[in-house]
């Protein structure tokens, strides 16, 4: 059934990977953005541009008018790009979503989706752990304040009246994201440098996948589902980046790099049973290949 979705967030690379996909599955899209002149890709994907901020309600509304699900990918994640950080996306999960979920009531918009991050599972260590783990957040650290951040982001939309799904997806890689084209650039020249001593595990999502994933969500609607998309394979950090410098011609990595974030290797059968989802790219040596 074709539906008119709205897309907050709609310049971002997640977006950019999914508009299309819904396009083409029939679906009328909106992509809500900050600023019209970053949003030349969704129009050309046939998408419908309207202006929101997250932080202004009545704009939010209004640009909700008309829509039957909305899907929250906004974000000011530090990436790549340097653009970002994480005071200011706490404050998007927190007071933003608060104004979201305020919007889609009062435009009549009561199926929702909303990223979240898939590392509030962390175990830490080697462990592997599903949506049922959370990982011990204490407001004494960066990564700490953001995962309490997060908690408190699906909180609130679990506890709405909306009829909500939550996606909470592995660490993004591939095209437009940055990642994997700074890791590469750095191998080049022999900078690249595992978290620490590189045996942390990480949960990688290819961005496609993820967008795959979504456009499964908006067709199955598993409704009140909260759902972990990554890969099949997580892997130590030490054992992707030796495959990245390898495959850049560089010398082996060097470890003692920022650790950044715990430990966390991630299953995603549930995602694969609800959705009936499989990521294209099961593991980083099939999402590299270049």
């Amino acid at each position: 059934m074709a539906e008119t979705i709205a897309i907050l967030g709609g310049n971002g690379v997640y977006a950019r990977h999914l508009i299309p996909r819904l396009v083409a599955d029939g679906h009328d899209v909106i992509a809500l953005v900050r600023r019209p002149e970053a949003a030349a890709f969704a129009l050309a994907c046939g998408a419908e541009v309207r202006l929101a901020d997250i932080f202004d309600l009545t704009a939010m509304t209004t640009a909700l008018q008309g829509c039957s699900i909305g899907i929250n990918l906004a974000t000011s994640l530090p990436g790549p790009s340097g653009r970002g950080d994480f005071d200011a996306n706490d404050r998007v999960r927190a007071e933003g979503v608060a104004n979201w979920i305020s919007a889609c009531m009062a435009a009549g918009v009561r199926r929702v989706i909303q990223q979240s991050i898939g590392m509030i599972c962390a175990s830490g260590d080697d462990r592997w752990t599903d949506e049922s783990h959370l990982f011990p957040a204490a407001p004494d650290t960066v990564t700490g304040r953001a995962f309490l951040a997060t908690h408190a982001m699906e909180a609130a939309i679990t506890a709405s009246p909306l009829d909500c799904i939550i996606l909470r997806g592995g660490l993004f890689y591939g095209p437009g994201t940055g990642f994997d084209d700074g890791w590469i650039g750095r191998a080049a020249v022999g900078k690249l440098k595992t978290p620490g001593d590189g045996a942390g595990y990480v949960s990688l999502v290819h961005i496609a996948d993820m967008a795959s994933a979504t456009l499964a969500a908006v067709s199955r609607w598993p409704s009140r589902e909260t759902l972990i998309v990554c890969d099949d394979a997580p892997a130590t950090w030490r054992d992707v980046f030796t495959h990245v410098a390898a495959i850049a011609g560089g010398p082996p990595p060097q470890s003692g790099g920022a650790p950044g974030f715990p430990s966390f290797r991630l299953r995603n059968a549930r995602a694969k049973e609800v959705l009936g989802w499989r990521p294209f790219h099961s593991d980083y040596r099939a999402g590299l290949a270049r």
